[in-house]
């Protein structure tokens, strides 16, 4: 393994691959750093956030490099949503993918993805509040939307540092 590339929109991805990089020793690098410091080629773990499923630059960084390993951080819990990431953005089955729950601060978005997200909590948030019988999943996610409160932990990470272990 290479390296660690990440791309992150308000900082809980980048916090989540430096954290990485730390606990393996692995050099991590912001997609925009990784064009200058990275072979094309090389084998990579690739950490990038989540829009409705999506992750950005992981179709840019599959071209460039081969990627090992990816980690989706998003606003669900940690080991959700592996399905519809994994279809949404053609992440083959030979690829482990993990998903990371990440920060929520709509103060920290720009642009479209500000306007986007304002409306999914006007909305989303609306009828889960207005919901009686709330799964924790559904109760994680409001919370989340009403009080933006933190979910980034290294301890998130357990399961990518054991995979990565498993490989060496």
């Amino acid at each position: 393994m290479d390296a660690i590339i990440y791309t992150s929109n308000t900082g809980s991805t980048a916090y989540y691959a430096k954290a990485l990089a730390l606990e393996t020793g692995l050099p991590a690098y912001s997609m925009a750093e990784a064009d200058k410091k990275v072979q094309k080629g090389a084998e990579i773990i690739y950490l990038g956030w989540l829009m409705a499923g999506a992750v950005p630059g992981y179709a840019e960084a599959a071209k460039r490099y081969d990627i090992c390993g990816v980690c989706a951080v998003g606003m669900g819990r940690c080991g959700t949503q592996t399905e519809v990431v994994r279809r949404k953005n053609h992440i083959p089955e030979s690829i482990p993918l993990f998903t990371l729950q990440g920060n929520f601060d709509i103060k920290k978005l720009h642009g479209i993805y500000r306007f986007m997200m304002n409306i999914m909590v006007k909305t989303a948030g609306k009828a889960l509040a207005e919901k009686q019988d709330r799964t924790a999943d559904e109760e994680d996610m409001l919370d989340m939307m009403q009080n933006g409160s933190g979910r980034v932990k290294t301890a998130n990470l357990k399961p990518v540092l054991e995979w990565y272990e498993q490989l060496k």
